[in-house]
């Protein structure tokens, strides 16, 4: 790779030691400025530690960069699912289509909002909801649909934009993982009546805790988000509740950390991007293991997955050469205990694509702290292992 400078790669790794899945100096190069926002704010006159003019700016500064009519900040990617739902109008009796690949609040912010979530086939490349089986499980019942960006690729959104559209429902779409990605010009979040991200610490714009923003181009949706994250209350008059809501409110110091990081998330993305490159055009091809889609539109580099034949022989092989990997879904949500009462009294065709994807899938780390050397070693390890199982 071409080497860059340490602060898009981090400090040279010392022989022997392990390549992290997920940095644990992410914040080192904002350790003062996050220490000196702490002391501010929490000894601040006004004593505002939610919902002030740092989130506020925060929000504005995110609507200005993406494009979007509303921004609203709020306690988690999670939170976020569950605000939009709720404004929408989401609730019992409806159903939503969902990917049976991916996490639980997929399913989880549904049954919150007293609907059904209907679990759909993924894609066996791009490992998001397939739009024509999502189609198949489409019912006088269903409501909306929810799409969910996976790893590296953004779901296809204009194929769902298409449907919703045709079908009359809402789309609702799960670009937790996808900030930064923009796919035929349109950025991540942006394609249905809202969509969400979540900046917890693994995530692409990650912090140092929890929180999630809702992002729309609807007037309406934002400003029903913005009462619903803050008990019902329209921000003007505190006290009067206007809507049964909860507490999903944004903490300022964060909003304050997080607009100060803003302006290097574009280039934390480019590094992120190239680690990726580097790994597809090094390990697509080989016996036993699929690499994403290749391309830069519509992808969004929170992780790097493979898909390896056999997945845990891979995993052990590189944690005996030093490498971190992750396994995010080993099951299916109609697997989990959670769900499976759920699915049971909705069937529907199977999952044949969701359920490879959670025996196959294996993450690679490809975070902007990760060295040139660091992803050669990556990149070395799992080639090795790939053509050593070949012969």
């Amino acid at each position: 790779m071409t080497t860059t400078s340490d602060r898009d790669t981090g400090t040279a790794a010392t022989p022997g030691d392990r390549v992290p899945f997920f940095p644990p100096d992410l914040f080192h190069e904002d350790r003062d400025t996050l220490l000196r926002l702490l002391h501010e704010i929490g000894t601040g006159a006004d004593q505002k530690f939610i919902l002030g003019d740092h989130t506020r700016r925060f929000e504005d500064a995110l609507r200005e960069r993406l494009g979007a009519t509303d921004v609203v900040a709020c306690s988690s990617g999670t939170s976020a699912l569950h605000l939009i739902l709720t404004a929408l109008g989401v609730g019992a009796g409806d159903e939503v289509v969902v990917p049976a690949f991916g996490c639980a609040p997929l399913a989880a912010a549904v049954l919150h909002a007293g609907a059904v979530p209907v679990f759909g086939d993924i894609d066996p490349r791009s490992l998001t909801l397939d739009p024509a089986d999502a189609e198949a499980r489409v019912t006088a019942r269903t409501k909306a649909l929810m799409p969910a960006h996976m790893f590296s690729v953004m779901a296809d959104m204009p194929r769902f934009t298409a449907l919703a559209a045709a079908r009359g429902l809402r789309l609702i779409e799960d670009s937790a993982v996808a900030q930064g990605a923009v796919l035929d010009g349109t950025p991540a979040g942006l394609w249905g009546d809202a969509g969400l991200y979540s900046f917890v610490q693994v995530k692409s714009f990650g912090m140092p805790g929890e929180g999630g923003a809702v992002v729309t181009r609807d007037e309406e949706t934002g400003r029903t988000v913005r009462m619903l994250r803050n008990h019902g209350q329209d921000g003007v008059r505190r006290g009067l509740h206007h809507r049964i809501g909860v507490n999903s409110r944004f903490d300022e110091i964060q909003a304050a950390f997080q607009l100060h990081r803003l302006s290097g998330l574009t280039a934390r993305l480019e590094r992120r991007a190239r680690i990726a490159a580097h790994y597809t055009e090094h390990l697509a091809g080989l016996p036993g293991i699929a690499t994403p889609p290749p391309g830069t539109d519509g992808r969004c580099y929170y992780v790097y997955t493979l898909l390896a034949d056999d997945r845990d022989a891979l995993r052990d092989h590189l944690s005996a050469e030093g490498v971190d990997t992750h396994v995010y879904y080993p099951r299916t949500l109609p697997e989990q205990a959670a769900f499976t009462p759920v699915a049971a009294a909705r069937p529907g065709p199977g999952l044949p694509h969701a359920r490879d994807a959670a025996r196959r899938h294996l993450s690679l780390p490809v975070h902007h702290r990760l060295t040139d050397a660091q992803v050669e070693r990556v990149t070395d390890a799992v080639r090795a292992h790939a053509l050593r199982t070949r012969r």
